[in-house]
């Protein structure tokens, strides 16, 4: 009976690499092509995919999870691990970080994979990070967030442990990172202040963090590209905490230095920073104009609806999962660099409709 098995199941790889060199043949692509086409890989245009999704079920081929995870001798189980810092602990409360998770979470059960979710201090990156694909509990990591471990990470993918991590692209970096264009975004949110005719803008957010790092980068590029010299006294460092945006508007108010805009690294930032700069008796957007960034859900409802920059989050999660399997497969996995996006609401000017 076993044999019988083996047979079906070796006759059934077979048919199905004989179909997948036919659809690749037919849409004038590699084998590669199909196979990271056929996993949602962002690494095959949207034009292709479409293409050999449709020469796929016209050849009535689907993808069987179960024996490809028997053919690589693989478990099911991804880990996805949100760090946090001792000295801040961010909660996981935080909505990006919610969205995030969901987006994953769709993407590992698209392709039939399950999550282990874990948080680990950032001070224990590196062991902590491999110990559950060391064990085999897992058989990769998607890592969200950086947080200043760099060296840790490239050492990680060094010694071939299969990661990827949502950040920003490094100098020298030897993991695969998925990210979205930080210095577009904050060239994108400051240009748009410039824009309104705001000339003193401050910026919330902590520049020791590669993602705010680049997204201070953009901000100063916009005002140089303007003619107007980067204020230091400007600029706050703030952590991704509900109290942060509060507390850089009193850190400004302390500073008493003029400011008539705001950019905040994230839209939490801005939110609270908005609640203080009423408490202050600034009207927003007519004293300050606010622009926030990743465009979560309460960023359309919030009071006044908040400027901000989006990032692709449903993307996201597709493209962490395909680079990752990706690696798991024995295949390089270049890193992506997704697309920001401004959304003009209230707080900073007139508001225009938001683009689907």
């Amino acid at each position: 009976m076993a044999k019988a098995r083996q047979d079906g199941s070796d006759n059934d790889a077979a048919q199905r690499r004989v179909q997948m060199a036919d659809i690749a043949r037919l849409a004038g692509v590699s084998t590669a092509t199909v196979s990271r086409a056929l996993n949602h890989s962002p690494l095959v245009s949207e034009e292709t995919r479409r293409r050999i999704l449709e020469l796929a079920a016209s050849l009535k081929y689907s993808i069987n999870i179960g024996a490809q995870n028997l053919r690589l001798k693989q478990n099911r189980t991804i880990s996805v691990l949100i760090p946090f810092d001792r000295k801040i602990h961010q909660n996981l409360t935080d909505p990006f970080l919610l969205a995030m998770l969901g987006s994953l979470a769709d993407a590992l059960t698209e392709q039939g994979f399950d999550m282990l979710f874990s948080r680990i201090a950032t001070d224990e990156l590196g062991a902590a990070a491999a110990a559950p694909f060391d064990s085999g509990r897992v058989v990769g990591i998607i890592l969200v967030g950086q947080w200043g471990r760099h060296q840790q990470l490239n050492e990680l993918a060094a010694r071939k442990v299969p990661i990827v991590v949502w950040g920003a692209q490094l100098p020298q970096q030897l993991y695969c990172c998925v990210g979205s264009d930080n210095v577009s975004g904050g060239m994108l949110a400051t240009q748009h202040l410039l824009e309104q005719g705001r000339r003193r803008i401050a910026f919330f957010g902590d520049i020791e963090l590669p993602e705010p790092a680049q997204r201070y980068r953009g901000y100063c590029a916009a005002l140089e590209k303007h003619g107007i010299a980067v204020d230091p006294r400007l600029q706050v460092s703030t952590p991704f905490l509900p109290i942060g945006g509060s507390a850089a508007v009193e850190t400004l108010e302390a500073r008493a230095i003029s400011y008539d805009a705001v950019f905040a690294c994230s839209d939490l930032l801005a939110m609270t920073a908005i609640d203080s700069l009423r408490a202050h008796g600034k009207r927003v957007p007519d004293d300050v104009a606010v622009v926030g960034y990743d465009d979560i859900d309460q960023s359309a409802y919030f009071h006044p609806r908040l400027t901000t920059i989006r990032q692709p989050i449903g993307a996201a999660g597709r493209a962490l999962v395909a680079a990752l399997l990706a690696l798991i497969d024995g295949t390089p996995a270049a890193s992506v660099e997704l697309p920001t996006q401004l959304i003009v609401r209230a707080s900073a000017g007139e508001e225009r409709a938001a683009p689907a």
